[in-house]
């Protein structure tokens, strides 16, 4: 029966099993302790009312305190009754109360000429006071019941008016007052029991209150009570109101008043405390204003110094070509295996200055600048040709930290101190995609004509694939044509056999720097064929518009330059998306390469290995087989691979599209020793065949991925400071750490790539993509999150251990200059123009000082700020110099 939400009359209708577990929970010493303990019981008796609820007696606080006070008065009754024989006491719950009332001190209530006096009972031990909290058991109270009150006897009766007032014997009289005396002592014990005024009120210290509403004396004072004699005229429940008034106009007023006085302290503290931090952090701002200013003012000198500098070395260079004095750049030689090995033995492992390189030919370039061979301890080696012993001795310039990676590879679980590689171009973003496509039923076919030796250029029915693939997404004008394929084990073979077939050794291909180092690899040291460089800068002029811009301009001028040295250029090579630099080539600027090719009669390799890896909307890729018309087809070959754009760089697959057919079957002649084995090119067939997978599944997954690990790649480096370009294709950012170069130098920069390996991130330096500007490195963002996070925080702290070490010997060579140039950001690029002091540039052209003064002047109003006449006046001396300058001129 559910009595929530009902109101019923209180402490009435309860049956004899309600009332044994009402007396079970009350009787209880923890909970008489609390009874006992506070003032206010409604508590108490609602905590009593749930745990009856959970046994499925619903009663509610106010009905479980009615009922014990009506048990109460009735054992008093019955007790106080001295008339009453032993035998007489015949309530079925009068033991259980008085083994309860009778092992704590209680009051006996009598009838005395119409008042109440309180007798004090003291049965059992003094209870000495404490601090009691309700455990948590099986009872909310932390029940620890005597075995005797768990077991409650009663007897069955008619009704509950039998069980709570039985009819006494005829020898027991019970007197009762007048009844004004009974109405006073109902109204009393009633506002006892209430949440009212009365109840909440302190009381004195000579007396405590009972949850039961009696009142009880202290145990400390008992003595001084049993002496107190009611006064004629007054009632106990008026002396009570009385002391209980004193109380209350007594203690809490004065606890208020502490409190307050204390608060009033405690906040004029904190008030002095804010104070004194505000003013602090005035005096913070204001000396990191005046820190900033001075070094401002210093930027400021500096910049004026180098522009005049400038200004002094313009005058000089114009004073030697008008005397005729001008001197010549050499131009690239031609290089072969044994005279790079007598260049090395000559060399001896001497190194040797970033001017001196510039002038020097093509073949010492090759070996001095770039490093790719060690010579350091060198010994030919009496079992190989000269070719075995340059192969012997060819290597990356970041060799060492490959070999440092596979030794120590990053684990999460078994190797978290490892070394992580941002360095090699991978997207190990999909792994989970491919690997559950690569082991669907489709793939696993093994037909007998897969295990024979197919086609050298490839089974036909892969081939045929691929012209379907590329015709689709290369958005080709016409279908492509099957024969034209050609399949080999990797674009690196490609790269190889494509030289062999079109270059004769010694002869050169025309490649734009900074580029993919495994090229020089696979042409170069495969095949003996040289390259030369387009160097490209990070300076935007008027007709550079971005950092490391390709113009037709500047491969004119190296093809003109080789073959002034007398090299002969069979090829160009055109990386598009471009690795390291992330660019994508316009139709135009596509068409403007072939145009210059086929002028020059140039065959042109473009490299597409990332075609489907432009992971933004806003960026469009052109291929060259979507073209309308090619200036010169027979002489145009493309490349793709499976390696990059669906992230499978361990299954090696490319494949070759050219429409010249001589090309084509010198090319096949070479697969085979680069073939693909027949499981692989039945995969690679499923998958570029299903198309609804790679364009519904795979590409919109990748492109999403891709494109969220460069963002936070890129916030990281804008949260360091550090300019890069931003690019929106490819696995790789160009960053520019140029400004934790000290001196600017190619060592110092394998140095700092050294730096980053000790801390365990390995990295791709500028001299391993052939950059003409120290400083420059690659790092790979196609990266698990947790890993990047990881590189991240290692970068961060070379970095600024690096910046630490800078600004220290600042401190010590005061007159060093700082970089040069601004960063300069927009929505395509960031990055900052560095170039070489003035007064060390001695062989700098007169454009490259006319785009540094523009460049300076730019940034900066020095020419709006200072007069010829200012300037006279405040460097006398400077002035003087100027001015003899211009007279020898």
């Amino acid at each position: 029966m559910d009595f929530r939400g009902k109101k019923y009359e209180r402490g009435s209708n309860w049956s004899d099993p309600e009332v044994v577990e009402l007396l079970q929970l009350w009787a209880d010493e923890s909970v008489q302790i609390e009874l006992e303990s506070c003032l206010r019981n409604q508590h108490v008796f609602n905590r009593i009312a749930e745990v009856l609820r959970e046994k499925g007696i619903h009663r509610t606080g106010d009905q479980c305190r009615e009922k014990i006070k009506k048990m109460k008065l009735e054992y008093r009754r019955i007790k106080d009754n001295s008339k009453a024989p032993r035998g007489g006491r015949t309530w079925k719950f009068y033991e259980v109360m008085d083994r309860v009332l009778t092992s704590r001190p209680a009051l006996a209530y009598g009838s005395l000429s119409g008042s109440m006096m309180a007798q004090q009972v003291l049965q059992g031990s003094m209870v000495e006071t404490y601090h009691h909290q309700f455990a948590s058991s099986a009872l909310p109270f932390g029940h620890s019941q005597h075995p005797e009150l768990m077991e409650i006897k009663c007897e069955e009766v008619n009704s509950d008016d039998h069980s709570l007032t039985p009819e006494p014997p005829q020898a027991m009289s019970y007197q009762q007052g007048s009844p004004e005396e009974q109405e006073m002592e109902r109204a009393f014990l009633e506002r006892a029991q209430n949440d009212s005024p009365i109840s909440r009120v302190e009381i004195p210290i000579e007396t405590s209150v009972s949850p039961s509403g009696f009142s009880e004396p202290n145990m400390a004072n008992s003595s001084r009570i049993q002496n107190v004699v009611p006064r004629p005229g007054f009632s106990a429940l008026h002396r009570l109101r009385k002391k209980r008034k004193g109380q209350r106009m007594r203690d809490p007023l004065d606890d208020l008043l502490l409190k307050t006085l204390t608060s009033q302290r405690a906040m004029e503290e904190r008030f002095l405390q804010m104070e004194e931090r505000r003013f602090q952090r005035d005096l913070d701002v204001e000396e990191r204003r005046m820190q900033l200013e001075q070094r401002r003012f210093e930027l400021e000198r500096e910049h004026e110094f180098r522009m005049f500098n400038v200004f002094a070395q313009m005058l000089s260079i114009l004073k030697q070509s008008h005397s005729g004095s001008s001197s010549s750049v050499a131009m690239p030689q031609g290089l072969d295996f044994s005279q790079a090995l007598s260049e090395i033995e000559g060399m001896g492992g001497r190194g040797s200055n970033l001017q001196e390189m510039r002038v020097r030919p093509l073949a010492k370039r090759r070996v001095d600048m770039h490093s790719f061979c060690n010579p350091s301890g060198f010994q030919r080696s009496p079992y190989l040709s000269a070719r075995g012993n340059f192969a012997n001795l060819f290597q990356g310039p970041t060799e060492e930290g490959y070999k440092a990676y596979h030794a120590d590879k990053y684990d999460e679980e078994k190797n978290p101190n490892g070394i992580i590689n941002f360095g090699t171009s991978e997207n190990k973003l999909c792994f989970d995609l491919m690997s559950k496509r690569l082991t669907q039923a489709d793939m696993n076919v093994m037909d007998p004509s897969l295990l024979q030796y197919p086609d050298w250029k490839g089974h036909m029915f892969l081939r045929e694939e691929v012209a379907r693939f590329l015709t689709y997404y290369c958005k080709a004008p016409a279908p492509l044509k099957a024969e034209n394929v050609i399949v080999l084990n990797g674009c690196g073979s490609l790269f190889s056999a494509l030289a062999t077939v079109l270059c004769d050794p010694g002869e050169a291909v025309l490649i734009a720097t900074p580029f993919y180092g495994g090229i020089t690899q696979s042409i170069f040291l495969y095949g003996n064929v040289k390259l030369v460089y387009v160097y490209l800068d990070s300076k935007v002029t008027g007709t550079n518009t971005r950092p490391f811009q390709l113009t037709v301009e500047k491969l004119e001028k190296a093809l003109q330059d080789a073959r002034a040295e007398g090299v002969t250029v069979r090829a160009l090579i055109l990386l598009n998306p471009q690795n390291p630099l992330g660019d994508i080539y316009s139709l135009s600027e596509l068409r403007d390469y072939l145009e210059f090719a086929k002028r020059h009669e140039l065959h042109v390799i473009v490299d597409e290995i990332y075609m489907l890896s432009v992971f933004d909307e806003s960026a469009t890729f052109h291929s060259v087989l979507g073209m309308d018309r090619l200036p010169d087809p027979q002489r145009t070959h493309v490349m793709w691979g499976i390696t990059k754009d669906f992230a499978v760089s361990g299954i090696r697959f490319g494949t070759l599209y050219t429409e010249n057919q001589d090309v084509a079957n010198a090319v096949a002649s070479l697969c085979y020793f680069h073939g693909v084995c027949g499981p692989v090119q039945h995969k690679v067939a499923q998958l570029l065949r299903d198309r609804d997978w790679i364009n519904q599944v795979y590409l919109r997954a990748n492109h999403a991925r891709l494109k969220a690990a460069h963002t936070y790649v890129t916030d990281e480096l804008k949260t360091l400071g550090v300019p890069f370009l931003n690019r929106n294709a490819g696995f790789f950012v160009w960053i520019d750490f140029r400004k934790y170069l000290r001196t600017g130098t190619f060592e110092e920069e394998l140095l700092l790539w050294k730096r980053f390996l000790d801390n365990k991130v390995l990295l791709s330096c500028g001299k391993a993509f052939e950059c003409s500007e120290p400083g420059w490195f690659r790092i790979i963002f196609a990266d698990k999150t947790h890993r990047l996070q990881l590189g991240m925080q290692r970068i961060r702290k070379v970095l600024e251990e690096r910046e630490q070490e800078i600004l220290a010997e600042e401190k010590e060579q005061p007159c060093q200059s700082d970089q040069d140039g601004k960063a300069d950001s927009t929505d395509e690029v960031i990055f900052v123009s560095r170039h070489q002091d003035p007064t060390c540039a001695s062989n700098s052209s007169l454009g490259d000082l006319i785009g540094l003064l523009q460049q300076q002047m730019r940034s900066s109003d020095w020419l709006q700020k200072n007069t010829a006449e200012q300037f006279a006046q405040e460097k006398p001396e400077v002035y003087d110099v100027f001015s003899k300058l211009m007279g020898k001129q």
